[in-house]
């Protein structure tokens, strides 16, 4: 006979560690020496994660559902697991889809492409404006509206990631905000939050929009690469996107 734990799914076995991960809120912190252990451990499982561990036929531009594309959503979500301390789902974006720039307030989350391609562009908000980006030389866009709706930020990175690469991991504190295009084709990312959206917590998800500031010392082209010359804006959740559903395929998960 196989050992029990030989016969538990990949996914089964993510959960577990998501909730031993984040369980305890008080002890969540970012260099808590038992949370950056158990949060290795869980990027180590979700690292090994393949959608055929969740069931899921990777899907090209051929296989994508034949409805119009008026109304056939541009990103759907599959459900497969949630508690008050984390929710586990699968994102799946049609070619040439993105979920917009977005936060997650007060969130840990961890995202696995599980097939396809997708770039990530994290930023993260300011106090206020980096070192040497303050004074005369450094304001915030002309905008139809108070300039304290705006809040300075930084472009942490961009990265694009595969199947073969590790996970991509946001805290309260770094990566936080984030946008995430397909590349060259469908594809999809198991995504796992924690703790899960709750607007009657305070845990609404924003979206924004990236404006470049005003600089005299540059023109138009070398401000737009200026990393601390990036302030976000509030906006509403953009026309274009909208998320749909789909019933998630793999094995069960119970805790």
């Amino acid at each position: 006979m196989m050992p029990r734990d030989s016969m538990t799914s990949t996914v089964q076995k993510i959960a577990r560690q998501a909730l031993t991960t984040f369980r305890n809120p008080s002890a969540v912190g970012e260099h808590g020496k038992v949370f950056l252990e158990n949060l290795s451990k869980l990027k180590s499982l979700v690292a090994e994660v393949r959608a055929a561990d969740l069931r899921i036929a990777p899907r090209t531009s051929a296989s994508a559902p034949v409805p119009s594309q008026r109304v056939a959503p541009p990103v759907t979500y599959m459900h497969i697991y949630e508690t008050d301390t984390f929710s586990m789902g699968v994102f799946l974006l049609k070619t040439g889809a993105s979920i917009p720039l977005h936060d997650h307030p007060g969130m840990h989350g961890m995202l696995k492409v599980i097939y396809g391609k997708v770039r990530i562009s994290c930023f993260d908000r300011l106090d206020k404006p980096r070192d040497g980006a303050s004074g005369a030389h450094f304001s915030p866009p002309l905008v139809p509206f108070q300039s304290s709706s705006l809040r300075p930020a930084v472009l942490r990175s961009v990265g694009e990631y595969t199947e073969e690469n590790g996970p991509c991991v946001l805290s309260p504190q770094k990566d936080n905000i984030h946008q995430i295009d397909a590349v060259d084709g469908p594809t999809a990312f198991l995504d796992i939050l924690s703790p899960p959206y709750d607007p009657d917590e305070g845990r609404d998800c924003h979206y924004y929009k990236v404006l470049h500031a005003h600089s005299e010392a540059s023109d138009r082209k070398s401000e737009a690469q200026e990393q601390g010359d990036l302030w976000l804006m509030e906006i509403p959740q953009p026309s274009e996107f909208w998320c749909g559903g789909e019933p998630y395929p793999g094995p069960e998960v119970s805790l």
